[in-house]
């Protein structure tokens, strides 16, 4: 027995074999699963006339916003399928229009599962009907009768297929181009205009005065909504809130984040320094977006003389996808030696005493080690490093 899967077969009329146009997008217009069961299927063999006679058509059903129904042929259609039942799906509606449908045919089994091995999908065809008869697409050799005898499927001499139908429309482009969203530039335009429109609070921070609306701040942060809102609501509309720890040129990037969603534009070493800042001031005003946009930049400018200033605020930040870049960096003897005796790794040491625990185990505690031993540096200064590091080992 041929184990070929069956070509499709389109009966009753014209239907273009061409996939729908590429020009448009293609969507689901609707999903629809009808069973179509065959009782007395011995009745339906009796005959020997002409096959057309043994036309079996199901009763309605719609799909899509048109009207179909399933036609079985128990003795096949063409002198070639006369082993075989042969199944089709008609569209029956009359419509001028082009209808694009995909179907599947499955043999279900007594629970009504499909029969994977007697499960056929056509390809999405456009249906293109010009008067009143109807068109079909399925399979003329959908299964061989002594298979389907021999299947345990046919029980009672009743059995069921399930036809699952999938029709498309096309999406027509549009001859009007809708321009891209500008509300940043808006509400950019409230930040930059000299006019300051509607300003209901200030901000001093480095010795800068920096005006903004307490209700685009609100909306943009928790921590401010909190702040200007909350029961400890900070400032009037004459006074001004003091800020110590940020530098005024953060406080401006982080204004122009807020009301545009965009970072000012930077050059490669101002956009490093910058995101460092910006990842403490999105992670005090609780901006996650702000935050994940400087852990992707720090992430993507990682060296030896930053490595251990950005594992610290990894760390103090909570940035874990950021610690493991670091770490990726570090899985280097050279590099281990290039910064182990630096300022800053030892400031990491001091102020993030576990990231060396993170470092030992994530990168192989002997290369750390060795990157010690071989470094030229003061004696002393290696020893605040070897003695925590023989801690870890020993621990």
């Amino acid at each position: 027995m041929s184990t070929a899967t069956p070509t499709p077969n389109v009966v009753d009329g014209d239907c273009s074999g061409t996939p729908p146009s590429r020009s448009a997008s293609t969507i689901i217009a609707a999903r629809t699963l009808h069973v179509l069961t065959i009782h007395g299927y011995s009745d339906t063999l009796k005959s020997n006339v002409d096959p057309s006679q043994h036309l079996l058509l199901s009763s309605p059903f719609s799909a899509g916003g048109h009207t179909w129904c399933i036609r079985y042929c128990p003795i096949g259609c063409t002198e070639e399928s006369k082993d075989f039942i042969s199944i089709y799906l008609v569209l029956e509606d009359t419509v001028t229009d082009v209808v694009s449908a995909q179907v599947t045919f499955s043999l279900l089994d007594q629970q009504g599962n499909p029969m994977p091995s007697h499960t056929l999908t056509t390809p999405l065809l456009k249906f293109s009907l010009q008067g009143t008869l109807p068109k079909a697409l399925g399979y003329n050799s959908f299964i061989r009768r002594d298979d389907l005898e021999r299947s345990g499927h046919l029980k009672d001499d009743c059995f069921a297929i399930g036809v699952h139908v999938v029709v498309t429309k096309e999406a027509v482009p549009s001859s009007i181009t809708v321009p891209p969203s500008d509300m940043h530039l808006h509400y950019g335009d409230l930040l930059s205009s000299e006019e300051r429109y509607a300003t209901d609070v200030e901000f001093l921070v480095g010795g800068e005065t920096f005006t903004a609306h307490r209700l685009v701040l609100a909306a943009r942060s928790p921590v401010f909504m909190v702040e200007l809102f909350g029961p400890m609501k900070e400032g009037t509309t004459v006074n001004k809130i003091h800020i110590f720890d940020m530098e005024a040129q953060v406080f401006r990037a982080l204004l122009k984040f807020i009301y545009t969603d965009m970072l000012p534009e930077m050059d490669q070493e101002d956009e490093t320094a910058m995101a460092q800042h910006l990842l403490v001031a999105a992670d005090k005003y609780g901006l996650h977006r702000l935050k994940m946009i400087c852990v992707e930049i720090l992430s993507n400018h990682i060296d030896a003389y930053s490595v251990a200033t950005i594992l610290v605020l990894a760390e103090k930040h909570y940035c874990y996808g950021l610690k493991e870049a670091c770490f990726e960096f570090l899985n280097s003897s050279a590099i281990l030696s290039a910064i182990v005796n630096t300022s800053d790794f030892l400031y990491l040491i001091q102020s993030c005493p576990d990231v060396l625990e993170d470092i030992s185990f994530n990168i192989v505690a002997r290369q750390l080690e060795r990157a010690i031993f071989l470094s030229e540096n003061q004696e002393g200064q290696i020893n605040s490093v070897e003695i925590r590091i023989n801690s870890v080992m020993t621990n």
